[in-house]
C-alpha cells in the first residue's frame, strides 16, 4: 500500500477516532499511512484538543506491557500472604508519587523475607528488575552482610547491586547487625498493583472504623 498525503474529508473521523484512542499523531499518521502534517492539519480543523505532555506520557506508560503477572491466590495460606505483604508495604514501603517501582526497606531478616515471600506467591516476576541493596556501616564486612541477605531471602549474589556505606555515624554506638537491605522492582506498575492491594484491604477492614 503506498503513502497518501491526506485523507478525503469524510474520512477524517478516522484520524480524530485513532488520535482518541490514546495513538500518537506519529502512530495515527503511520496507521494510515498518510503524513504527520495531515494529521495535524485535520485535528485542527475538527478542534480536537492536543494532548497535554504529562497525559502523552501516561498513555505511553499503560501502552507499555508488565514485566510480571498476577497469580491467582489458590489457598487461603496465598491469600494470608497477599494480606501480610500489603500490610508490611503499607508501613514500611516507598509509596510517593516519585517512586519508579517498588522499595520496600527494614532491618528485620525474618520481615524482609516475609516481603519476599509475598512477592513470590502473588507474582511472576522479571528477574532482571528485581535487585536488592544494602545499606551498612563502615566499620562492617559488607561482603559478610551481602552473603547473609543473599542466603535469607533465596537471592543470588548478583541481585544485589550499589551498597550503600555510612560513614558518618557514632563508633562504638548500637548498630544494625546487617545494616537495612532495601527490596525493589523497576517496574511502576508493579507498585500500583500493590497500593491497589492496599487500598482493598483499607476498604474491607477500616472503612467506618
Amino acid at each position: 500500500m503506498s503513502w497518501k498525503p491526506a485523507l478525503p474529508r469524510e474520512r477524517w473521523h478516522e484520524i480524530e477516532n485513532l488520535y482518541k484512542s490514546g495513538l500518537s499523531m506519529q502512530s495515527v499518521a503511520n496507521r494510515l499511512r498518510i503524513s504527520l502534517n495531515a494529521v495535524t492539519y485535520v485535528l485542527r480543523k475538527r478542534t480536537v484538543p492536543r494532548r497535554s505532555f504529562v497525559e502523552a506520557n501516561r498513555l505511553v506508560f499503560e501502552a507499555k506491557p508488565m514485566s510480571f503477572s498476577v497469580k491467582r491466590a489458590m489457598i487461603e495460606k496465598d491469600r494470608v500472604l497477599h494480606l501480610a505483604g500489603a500490610l508490611l508495604y503499607w508501613a514500611e514501603g516507598y509509596k510517593t508519587d516519585k517512586a519508579t517501582g517498588l522499595d520496600f526497606a527494614n532491618s528485620d531478616p525474618d520481615m524482609a523475607l516475609l516481603f519476599m515471600r509475598f512477592l513470590r506467591c502473588r507474582y511472576s516476576l522479571d528477574s532482571k528488575r528485581l535487585y536488592c541493596q544494602v545499606y551498612y556501616y563502615a566499620d562492617q564486612d559488607i561482603a559478610a552482610i551481602t552473603s547473609f541477605w543473599s542466603k535469607k531471602l533465596k537471592l543470588p549474589p548478583t541481585s544485589f547491586r550499589y551498597p550503600y556505606k555510612k560513614v558518618n555515624f557514632k563508633p562504638g554506638g548500637k548498630k544494625l547487625p546487617y545494616g537495612v537491605v532495601h527490596i525493589r522492582y523497576t517496574d511502576k506498575k508493579l507498585l500500583r498493583d500493590v497500593m491497589n492491594l492496599i487500598q482493598f484491604y483499607r476498604d474491607k477492614y477500616c472503612v467506618g472504623g
